[in-house]
């Protein structure tokens, strides 16, 4: 099967923003073995984007358009397919309530002009959009397949995954098994070294990306049934094993939160957390996953000296004689907020993340991670040149993980 990306978007042109829905489209569909021959771009303007669909319909079998579904004047992408296909535009009835109910459920008048949105060209199949107000649609025609998904990736991404990719998986002929593969703590130029010719792999095939804050691995395999996909994944899967072992967060997709909150609630187990650089960021992250309450008790963000001795009981002669950014400091803290709390684990951030406040022997950057327990209590120094955001968030990260090996019984003896 030939395939093209016709993607429709003045901004574009304009280098306003970069063509990602182009990259990730030409990946899924090269680990589905679906040859993509070219990709164009073109600006919100009908005969432009009538003549280069048109020419990419002589060419191709699939023709995957994005952008141009919003309730703008210029979103203009399913009409003017619609008039070159001679198809005539329906008003469905579904995704209309779809669209007044998210617009109700936002407390937002939903304008006439939204309702553009809901026609489609007759006789398509309609991809629902759970993301945004614009859903999707595919075409056959012809024995042409015609593809139109919304600009926005956090929109295309998983409509393409969840909606198209299945039917275009059922078209080659066979089933597609995924596996998504969470890895903390290795770099992905490392874990690409690492992997080596497993990367060049055609079926299975092994892709990397980077996640949020860890390095995500995608292994994908295609056969007749299930069970053969399966088989064909076994040797790759064992080899990631191998490779990555303790880095590996999760088999199932899950990020580093979601997979801490499964532990403590397997093990019976609560967490409190009190902050210094982090700010919070420990906390809010595992207040992100629904039913956290089940085992996150609290946090407290103790910036200041005084906030240390106060809540957690930080003694004033460790502040004076180590600072604030010290392990002894940590420890305390991390100790100090399990007793008040109640809590099964306790974790605790200080340090400096920057850009100013480093000095020669505390640079910017150095952060310790502290995990207080029924084992005794653990503190791990970090140091990162990156950005405040970057060191902040690498420092929460590496507090769930220390707990995660905790929970896992991977951490080292006391």
């Amino acid at each position: 099967m030939r395939s093209e990306i016709l993607s429709v978007g003045t901004e574009l042109l304009m280098g306003q923003i970069a063509n990602t829905d182009a990259q990730f489209l030409s990946r899924e569909l090269r680990e589905m073995g679906i040859g993509v021959y070219y990709h164009t771009v073109v600006g919100d303007n009908p005969g432009r984007l009538k003549a280069q669909l048109t020419e990419a319909l002589s060419r191709s079998d699939l023709v995957i358009l994005t952008g141009g579904l919003g309730p703008t004047p210029d979103d203009l992408t399913k009409e003017t397919a619609a008039e070159l296909l001679g198809l005539p535009l329906f008003e469905d009835a579904h995704e209309k309530q779809v669209l007044l109910d998210r617009f109700e459920s936002m407390g937002r008048e939903c304008t006439p002009n939204n309702f553009k949105q809901i026609f489609f060209p007759e006789g398509s199949t309609i991809l629902p959009n759970p993301n945004g107000t614009a859903p999707g649609c595919l075409i056959e025609k012809d024995g042409k397949i015609i593809v139109i998904l919304p600009g926005p990736p956090r929109e295309l991404n998983p409509m393409f995954t969840d909606y198209v990719k299945p039917y275009l998986v059922g078209r080659t002929g066979g089933v597609m098994l995924s596996r998504f593969i969470h890895v903390y703590g290795i770099g992905e130029s490392a874990m690409a070294y690492r992997l080596g010719e497993w990367l060049n792999s055609t079926n299975p095939t092994l892709a990397t990306y980077v996640g949020n804050g860890d390095i995500i691995l995608r292994a994908t395999a295609t056969a007749a049934t299930k069970e053969e996909a399966a088989f064909q994944l076994a040797p790759m899967e064992q080899a990631i094993q191998t490779l990555f072992g303790e880095n590996i967060v999760s088999w199932e997709g899950k990020e580093m939160p979601e997979v801490v909150i499964d532990l403590l609630r397997m093990r019976g187990s609560t967490v409190a957390c009190a902050e210094s650089c982090t700010g919070g960021m420990i906390a809010s992250a595992l207040v992100d996953i629904p039913g956290c309450s089940d085992v996150f008790l609290e946090g407290c963000v103790t910036y200041s000296n005084e906030a240390k001795m106060r809540r957690l009981g930080v003694k004033a002669e460790t502040l004076e004689r180590y600072g604030a950014v010290s392990e002894p400091t940590a420890r305390e803290m991390a100790e100090g907020m399990r007793a008040t709390s109640g809590a099964t684990y306790a974790l605790a951030t200080t340090g400096i993340a920057g850009p100013g406040g480093g000095t020669v022997d505390k640079p910017v950057g150095l952060i310790y991670v502290a995990l207080a327990g029924p084992k005794g209590t653990r503190v791990i120094e970090r140091r990162s040149n990156r950005s405040r955001a970057q060191n902040r968030r690498g420092a929460a990260l590496d507090a769930l993980d220390l707990l995660r090996r905790e929970l896992e019984c991977l951490n080292e003896e006391y």
